[in-house]
Order: structure tokens, then C-alpha cells, then sequence
């Protein structure tokens, strides 16, 4: 839809991910399960560890953590997508549009540093174990997590601001199945210099400096691991980073491609494809990640399922449970 200078734009058209008919049935069957697996999997996660007392620890409050802001943001997303699937006005209020664009880059940010922290832990962990309970104190596990949402949040609304506060008049069509910057940039007719550079600045600063206390963080511990002798202790030792360099390695990959490049018509399609992998695949292979390969998780499930199956045997027949 083309628009005038004068025309005040209210709502956006978003594409989606193909303009097929025939594809967006099968396309809300498929995000749709990946969408409630993804659910089921980070709340799972994040009950599971405030059950157990035995994940009480910094390494899994940093996880319930991780899992909250997968769920948050690929909850941003997904209704949206979903709802345009089956319907033949795909449009989304202009107010929408900024608290939807404005979330993801907050929550992504989030991530960065949640990631980071997770990193910060095993390293202290692995290299410091002796003063662990120290350098890890619940004060400083919350102040760890606390901040990245402070600053996800901060620079998100700063780079929403600077969006939005472009002005829209070549056309309301979003070419996304959400509001996200490039395509957003690409329909401003005012100067985007100030915006694009912001957002590259933006990008490059916080997945490089996420990325560095990550890094190096593991080149510590790789030192640590090699240093000991029994090739128990370094399997054991790398077992509990396997998880978050996997994790790791997904999320940031798709990333890079995805922000650290000017938005052209080809890098707007690409985009879109490359959100799709940190948008669901990255938070629903999270859980099965870090759940799947971990033996105190998967022995706390069983504690957990033992302890609510023996509650229900053990109650008499026709009884009710009390709610409190």
C-alpha cells in the first residue's frame, strides 16, 4: 500500500513468512506445535528447578532465567504469526508494532547477557571451585541477572524509539511476519543514517561484548580442564559446558547474519528465514538441551513425577486434594 507525505500511517501489513495460500495452513499446524513444545519446555524447566531443592543452585537459576526470557520472546512473536496464518487481514496496530519490536530487541538483549553470566558461572566453577559459594553468592547471582534486563530493556527502548520515531510514507507493508528494524527502515521516507548506525553500533557492541566475557571466559576454562589429570574429571568437567556452548553457538550464529549488515531487499527475505532459528528453534531445543544431557535434571524429574504419583496412590478413592 502506497502512502502519501500526509498520510498518517495506524497500522502495519505484515507479509509473513510466504505470500502462498496454500502453505498457511500447514505453516500454523507446524509453528504452532513447535510454538506449544516450546511452552511446555521452558515452563517445564523453570518448575522443575523451583521444585527440586537440589537445583537450588546458581548454575540453574541462571537456566530458569534463560528459559523465562525464551519464553517471553518467542511468546512477542509467535500469537501475532500465528493469528496472520488463518487470517486475510494480516495487520498489526502501529502501537503494537512498537511494543512488539520494541520486546524482541529488549529480550534479545536479555539473552546476550544471561548467556554471559551462564559463562561467568562454569568459569568460576571449574577454575575457582573452592571459593564458588563466595564469588557466586545469591547477592551477586541476582545482580548478575538483574542487570541484563535493566540494560536489555533500556537500549531496546532506545532503539525502538529511534525506529518509530522515523517517519512512514512509502508503504505500511512490513516484509516480516514481524515488526523488525530492517524491513522497518526500509519503508521510511526521512534520513535512516542517524537510525541504521545505531542499530549497527547497537548489534556489534553487545553481541561482541557478550560474546568476548564468553569467550574468554571458556579459554580459562579449556586451560583448567587440560590441567587435570584423570580423564574422568575432564569429561565430567566439559560435560557441564557442552550444554551452553551449543546453546551458544546457535544463538549467536544466526544472530551475526541476522543484524551485523545494512538492510537491503535481499538481507530483508534472508532475515527472515534466519529468525525463524532464534525465534523457536533456539528456545525449543533450550530445554531438551540443557534437560536431555543433564543428569540432575533428569534425576529430579524422576523425584518430582515420583513424589506427585505416590501422592495420588496414596490418597483414598474419591477423596479430593485440598486446595490451599
Amino acid at each position: 500500500m502506497l502512502l502519501t507525505n500526509n498520510t498518517e500511517i495506524t497500522e502495519f501489513i505484515l507479509l509473513g513468512l510466504t505470500d502462498r495460500p496454500e502453505l498457511q495452513p500447514l505453516l500454523f499446524v507446524l509453528f504452532l506445535f513447535v510454538y506449544l513444545v516450546t511452552v511446555l519446555g521452558n515452563m517445564g524447566m523453570m518448575a522443575l528447578i523451583r521444585l527440586d531443592s537440589r537445583l537450588h543452585t546458581p548454575m540453574y537459576f541462571f537456566l530458569s532465567n534463560l528459559a523465562f526470557v525464551d519464553l517471553c520472546y518467542t511468546s512477542t512473536a509467535t500469537p501475532q504469526m500465528l493469528s496472520n496464518f488463518l487470517s486475510d487481514k494480516k495487520s498489526i496496530s502501529f502501537v503494537g508494532c512498537f511494543i512488539q519490536c520494541y520486546l524482541f530487541i529488549a529480550l534479545l538483549l536479555t539473552e546476550f547477557y544471561i548467556l554471559a553470566a551462564m559463562a561467568y558461572d562454569r568459569y568460576v566453577a571449574i577454575c575457582n571451585p573452592l571459593r564458588y559459594s563466595v564469588k557466586m553468592s545469591r547477592r551477586v547471582c541476582i545482580c548478575l541477572a538483574t542487570c541484563p534486563y535493566v540494560y536489555g530493556f533500556s537500549d531496546g527502548l532506545f532503539q525502538a524509539i529511534l525506529t518509530f520515531s522515523m517517519t512512514f510514507c512509502k508503504s505500511n507493508v512490513i516484509n516480516h511476519f514481524y515488526c523488525a528494524d530492517p524491513p522497518l527502515i526500509k519503508l521510511s521516507c526521512s534520513d535512516t543514517y542517524i537510525k541504521e548506525n545505531a542499530m549497527l553500533i547497537s548489534a556489534s557492541f553487545n553481541l561482541s561484548s557478550s560474546l568476548t566475557i564468553i569467550l574468554v571466559s571458556y579459554a580459562f576454562i579449556i586451560a583448567a580442564i587440560l590441567r587435570i589429570k584423570s580423564a574422568e574429571g575432564r569429561h565430567k568437567a566439559f560435560s557441564t559446558c557442552g550444554s551452553h556452548m551449543m546453546a551458544v553457538t546457535l544463538f549467536y550464529g544466526t544472530l551475526f547474519c541476522m543484524y551485523v549488515r545494512p538492510p537491503t531487499d535481499k538481507t530483508v527475505e534472508e532475515s527472515k528465514i534466519i529468525a525463524v532459528f532464534y525465534t523457536f528453534v533456539s528456545p525449543v531445543l533450550n530445554p531438551l538441551i540443557y534437560s536431555l544431557r543433564n543428569k540432575d535434571v533428569k534425576q529430579a524429574l524422576k523425584t518430582v513425577l515420583r513424589r506427585n504419583v505416590g501422592s495420588a496412590a496414596l490418597m483414598p478413592p474419591g477423596s479430593k486434594k485440598l486446595q490451599l
